[in-house]
Order: structure tokens, then sequence, then C-alpha cells
């Protein structure tokens, strides 16, 4: 199994160690039959999409950042597990994982998917109070748009600044929420099952792409990749 994280923030701290925690529950859990391959990316240095929009209407290797976006890209389409991490800034996903989900635009749904359908995702945020859970719903959609079968979200209300100044109550709490999100993730691994959602805007995707309404370039991609 091979699990790829991207982080939306450099510093390591409750969004991070609430990644970590999930990823180490994860390892125990595959220990009973396959140690997984983890790789993990941190897009602070990815470099402000300019809105050419060339990825989509002619070539993605056109993008003038694709050597930045690549590997990080390679990873997911290998991965069978895609986790975006990103803590509560404003209300929202920071900029830099923004910033990262603008570059992948041309792989949404709409315009050119890598079939993504029977890889599981998961989707984390802390925040000292609301915004978790808005951050983890908005990082949802974006793994949902590049197709992603099932995706699973762990928000989580940490008032601490540091990890280490959360009583033991509270992480004992905490522990076995990610432990019980961990089997979840882990199952459908082992028996991958696509949301309803999901298929249900595959489905429009595909008939929009079997008629006109999109460039036939992208029906092509769509033929070639044997999704319509």
């Amino acid at each position: 199994m091979k699990i790829v994280t991207i982080y939306g923030q450099q510093h390591k701290g409750n969004t991070y160690r609430l990644t970590q925690l999930l990823l180490s529950e994860l390892n125990t859990l595959f220990k009973k039959s396959d140690t997984p391959e983890i790789k993990e990316f941190y897009v602070n240095g990815t470099s402000q999409c300019l809105g050419c929009a060339q990825c989509i209407m002619k070539d993605e290797e056109l993008c003038p950042h694709r050597e930045e976006i690549y590997p990080v890209l390679s990873a997911i389409e290998a991965a069978d597990l895609i986790i975006l991490a990103s803590p509560n800034y404003c209300m929202n996903m920071s900029g830099q994982m923004k910033t990262f989900c603008d570059h992948m635009a041309y792989r949404w749904m709409a315009h050119r998917p890598f079939d993504m359908r029977q890889k599981t995702g998961a989707v984390i945020s802390t925040a000292a109070g609301s915004g978790a859970g808005k951050v983890t719903k908005l990082l949802k959609e974006q793994l949902q748009w590049w197709s992603v079968g099932h995706v699973f979200r762990l928000p989580q209300i940490i008032w601490d600044m540091n990890w280490e100044d959360g009583s033991y109550p509270q992480m004992k709490k905490l522990k076995k929420k990610v432990r019980k999100t961990a089997g979840r993730i882990y199952k459908n691994m082992c028996r991958p099952r696509t949301e309803y959602k999901l298929s249900f805007l595959f489905f429009i995707m595909k008939n929009m792409h079997k008629g006109t309404m999109c460039p036939p370039f992208e029906r092509e991609y769509w033929k070639e990749q044997h999704l319509i």
C-alpha cells in the first residue's frame, strides 16, 4: 500500500501532529499484512498559480510551475491513500494548500481526470475553536473533484497551541477517535468503496464529455483513458 500526505503548512503544529497520529495508527494496522510506503510533501514553496489556463486549455506540460507540481502529482497517482492536511486559517484551508489545489484544476473531473475512483482519501484540520469542520469539507470537495472514490474527514478542535499541553483525558478521547478513523480508512483501502455522490458526479461528467459541451481534446482524453 502507498500513502501520500500533503501538508498545507510548514510548521509542525497540531494539524501535523494529528496527521502523524493517524499515520501511526494506519502503520500499525498495515503491519499485519503489508507495511505501507509513505511519502510526505510540504507545498509551502509552490509558486502561485498564474491563471494562464495552459494546463486546462492546452497541455499540463505547459504550466510554468510543472517541475514543482509533477513530483507530488506522480505520488498522488501512484498512491492508494491520499491525505490532505491543513490547519484552519481564517475559516479556510491555508493559502499554500489552496495554491497547490489551483494547480490541480486540470485534473478535475470536468476536464482530464486521472481515474482515482478506487482510491481512498482523508482530510485533516485542527482549530482552536470553529473552522476545522469547514476546512475538511472544502478539502474533501477537492479530492472528490479529483475523482477520489471515498474520502474520510478528521476535523478536531484543540484549544492548546501546543500538542503536549492537552490534558490526558482529552488526548485519550482524541486517540480513540483517530484509531476509529484509521480503522475505517484501512477497511476501505482493503475493499475500496466509491461514495454515491462521487459516482453520480462522475456519471454527469462522463455524459458531458460524450456530448459537445467540452473541448474535443478533452473528449479524446476520456476516450483514450477508457472513461467513456
